[in-house]
């Protein structure tokens, strides 16, 4: 009878239509994975795939053997996690940040992973929400923490945070005391994310149906530049306060005060809708509970 690790052999290179990309994904050999696939098609007396050149495709068997393989690791996943203690749990969890959870309570998730999963390894990238949404599309990531939620039926989205954004300069840039209007916050460039990301956008747009000159606007994919650059005076930030707190704090950097207000950045821990999700459905869970503060040592 086929065991369930052909059974996952078989379904991602279902998934991935490619015995070099499941045997990647496996931590395996193209050829032991080939093996397996064989092995499977004799068992059964029927072809799965059809090989093509640099690819394979599901035959009509094939598509009626995915379907049994997805519930008998759906199961799996379903009893290790009712079952199994934390403690056992092995492997590696390719997680991908962006920078605005690593500035705040990034390290704490580390943390709760080390004494609640030691077996596991996380293996850390950080990087802006529109490439590691393709990320987990290609499989390339196990979960994310990124700016959601992700409206995809392949992907899974838990509610993890969010933040408000303020408008964040040095002392040294004179706006007076009292409220300032966006006319005066746009006569210096404003600094914010990148232009491929929601935070982004809405600023434009904001920017955009006021009626004033165009301003200059820098936009950033590492937050510490941004920060950098508000320091030393060049222009305005637009980002969550959390991130700076130590230099509002110590007066080297102020919230100014204005009436001009931008939707709040909303996090969610996300990750692709699979049978065998394995580590990043717990981990995703334990995101969710750092991030809200209910996680304890």
């Amino acid at each position: 009878m086929a065991d369930l690790r052909s059974l996952e052999i078989f379904y991602w290179t279902a998934t991935l239509c490619s015995f070099r990309q499941a045997a990647e994904r496996l931590n395996t050999t193209q050829p032991a994975v080939s093996q397996r696939i064989a092995a499977l098609e004799e068992e059964f007396g029927v072809k799965l795939f059809e090989r093509r050149a640099r690819s394979v495709c599901l035959t009509a068997k094939g598509r009626d053997l995915l379907v049994y393989a997805e519930r008998f690791l759906r199961l799996r996943t379903e009893m290790m996690a009712a079952i199994a203690s934390p403690g056992t749990m092995k492997g590696v969890l390719r997680l991908g940040v962006s920078e605005t959870i690593v500035h705040t309570w990034l390290m704490r998730f580390i943390e709760a992973m080390s004494q609640t999963y030691p077996g596991v390894t996380v293996d850390l990238s950080v990087d802006i929400s529109p490439n590691m949404r393709d990320a987990l599309l290609s499989r390339d990531l196990d979960l994310a923490f990124l700016v959601g939620p992700i409206t995809m039926p392949s992907l899974v989205n838990l509610p993890l945070c969010s933040y408000s954004v303020a408008w964040i300069a040095s002392p040294r840039l004179d706006f007076g005391p009292g409220e300032v209007a966006l006319a005066d916050l746009v006569r210096f460039p404003i600094i914010t994310y990148p232009k491929n990301t929601n935070p982004y956008v809405q600023l434009h747009d904001l920017l955009a149906r006021s009626n004033l000159p165009p301003p200059r606007l820098y936009s950033n994919a590492s937050l510490s530049t941004i920060v950098r650059m508000t320091l030393e005076g060049i222009g305005v930030c637009v980002i969550p306060p959390e991130i700076v707190s130590r230099e509002i704090e110590s007066g080297q950097l102020r919230i100014l005060n204005t009436a001009v207000r931008l939707p709040d950045i909303v996090f969610t821990a996300t990750y692709a809708n699979t049978p065998d999700c394995g580590l990043a459905a717990p981990a995703a869970r334990l995101a969710c509970a750092v991030a809200g503060g209910t996680w304890q040592t």
